[in-house]
């Protein structure tokens, strides 16, 4: 059964941050003040669209895709990089693959009870987080 992810949602909690943007090679300042943000998600699901909105005070980051199809993803205020990423389902997980420069980069979502979470990977690093349904 595929899941709900229409919704605000905050981050309540967030494991080895800093480790995956080290491995995006963000710089030591900016992932200092990135640990430390409140981040929203805001995402919007209609059928295999999805609208993820990804807000901060410092910067925000929006990604539109359609499950299946593979597209080209410039991570523009994260990292600058462009990289070929597919996201499909996997039970109830959306499950992205990001193909460039870095390998293993990628990410999980899914939805237990009233928290969804979010495991970031590259490389070796993976950073869990946790956000709350505002």
């Amino acid at each position: 059964m595929q899941a709900d992810f229409n919704g605000t949602w905050e981050l309540v909690s967030s494991d080895n941050f800093e480790g995956y943007l080290k491995a995006i090679n963000i710089d030591f300042a900016t992932r200092k003040i990135a640990v430390h943000l409140a981040q929203t998600k805001v995402i919007k699901q209609d059928g295999d669209q999805f609208d993820i909105k990804c807000l901060s005070t410092f910067r925000n980051y929006e990604l539109s895709f359609t499950l299946g199809v593979e597209f080209e993803e410039h991570t523009k205020g994260l990292d600058n990089r462009v990289v070929k990423a597919l996201v499909v389902w996997d039970g109830a997980k959306l499950v992205a693959t990001q193909r460039g420069e870095k390998s293993n980069r990628g990410w999980k979502h899914w939805i237990e009870g009233d928290k969804l979470y979010l495991e970031l990977r590259c490389e070796d690093q993976v950073c869990m987080q946790m956000f709350k349904r505002k």
